[in-house]
């Protein structure tokens, strides 16, 4: 079956730049900043970027970011309570905006 997702596409994200190389310089210089150890160590903040990938739905940082946390020691057991984090707290955004759609309902059926 065909899709727009390509596994085998994802090691060509940096060819993205070809066009603007120097735009591209700077997010990568920027990412590769970002997740440097730092406070966070370099496991956790892969972790954290594997609950965002599932957040945004991006398949090719779900691959790279599965990846990641394997290399950097995390195993499945923390890699999926970091998904069930992520989905608490997507699924909670969604249900507290039930008080907008509460607050627009009772000012129009008044």
């Amino acid at each position: 079956m065909e899709t727009y997702y390509k596994p085998e596409d994802l090691p060509k994200f940096p060819d993205i730049g070809q066009a603007a190389p120097e735009l591209a310089q700077k997010f990568f210089d920027y990412y590769n900043a970002v997740f440097a150890e730092g406070a966070l160590t370099e496991r956790e903040k892969a972790l954290i970027a594997l609950a965002v990938a599932h957040a945004v739905q991006c398949p090719y940082c779900i691959d790279a970011f599965t990846q990641t946390c394997l290399e950097k020691g995390s195993n499945i057991t923390e890699m999926t309570e970091a998904v069930h984090v992520v989905t608490a707290i997507r699924g909670g955004a969604s249900l507290v905006h039930g008080v907008q759609m509460r607050n627009v309902a009772q000012k129009l059926s008044m």
